[in-house]
């Protein structure tokens, strides 16, 4: 009887240098989370995203059928009917890069490039400055910026279109970067910052005790914690360049066209090049599509840094 106890105790004790605090109360945030898990991982909830899967894809797929028909099918009946009557060619994708596609594709890559990095860069530079450097007027500048994000970008085409003749500028790819810089900023300011605002003090403090200045702490502290939040954005950013027509046709001139207008001008003046629009816009669509892709993981992170603070 003597060695069960004494076996007890010892079983006991090593339980206890494993766990010694024992088991750990959930916090609020905790709990959320694990219920949110809970729904979203129902059969329920697998169905319902599936349906909004599949309704999601039919006009991805009815756009790429449609692409590779003939002119007189697609006049003739729905892009359905395909299936029926398997009839594809390649011609349309064909003549849509004879009328000078490839060119423009050429012309969104280098649009929308530098259009996501000069917005992250100065977007992380401000966002460390509102979160971890005290400065007179901070919080009223910061609700500023982020009050920047309800005006609406028309009122600012003409203003911005007469400081771009006045300077040189119109027409170049540089007025449609700093314009798309501008129009993201305030959005990437206060993503980044919130995320900021998230990281333990803690990690700050330690680090200018052990003498890093602001420019140590900004790249070898915070950056490694920053990627999801920057992906986020510069996914975010990314989509909306690449598909924004409203910019492309106010202040990009001739020799930067990008996809998006001239997709808008193939079916011409007389629209007889009509049939042409489905293949330039599944090419436009590819890209996006893949960097959504790959980054969706990320993006996702991101959106939701901070959302389960308790």
């Amino acid at each position: 009887m003597s060695g069960q106890t004494e076996q007890t105790r010892v079983v006991a004790s090593e339980t206890a240098q494993i766990d010694p605090t024992g088991p750990r109360k959930l916090t609020r945030a905790e709990k959320r989370a694990v219920e949110a898990k809970n729904r979203l991982s129902s059969p329920a909830a697998s169905i319902i995203a599936l349906l909004i899967a599949v309704l999601w894809t039919v006009p991805t797929l009815g756009l790429f059928v449609t692409s590779v028909r003939t002119r007189n099918d697609i006049q003739a009946d729905g892009w359905w009917n395909a299936f029926t009557r398997p009839l594809f060619t390649g011609f349309n994708y064909t003549s849509a890069l004879e009328t000078g596609l490839g060119e423009n594709f050429v012309n969104t890559l280098v649009i929308t490039v530098p259009a996501v990095v000069i917005p992250i860069t100065l977007a992380l530079l401000a966002a460390y400055a509102f979160a971890w450097i005290p400065f007179r007027g901070r919080e009223l500048l910061f609700v500023a910026v982020f009050a920047l994000q309800v005006v609406p970008i028309q009122v600012t085409l003409i203003p911005l279109l007469s400081l771009y003749v006045d300077t040189g500028i119109a027409g170049s790819f540089w007025t449609v970067w700093l314009s798309h810089a501008m129009f993201g900023l305030p959005l990437a300011i206060f993503l980044l910052h919130n995320f900021m605002k998230d990281i333990p003090a803690s990690l700050v403090e330690a680090a200018r005790m052990d003498g890093a200045g602001h420019v140590t702490i900004f790249f070898k502290v915070l950056m490694p914690l920053l990627v999801p939040a920057i992906a986020a954005f510069g996914v975010f950013q990314f989509l909306w360049v690449w598909n924004d027509l409203l910019v492309a046709l106010t202040f990009a001139g001739s020799g930067a066209t990008p996809l998006t207008s001239a997709i808008a001008d193939l079916a011409g003046t007389r629209g007889n090049a009509w049939f042409l629009l489905a293949p330039g816009a599944f090419l436009a669509m590819l890209v996006p599509l893949v960097v959504f892709i790959a980054l969706q993981r990320f993006f996702v992170r991101g959106l939701l840094a901070g959302s389960v603070k308790g």
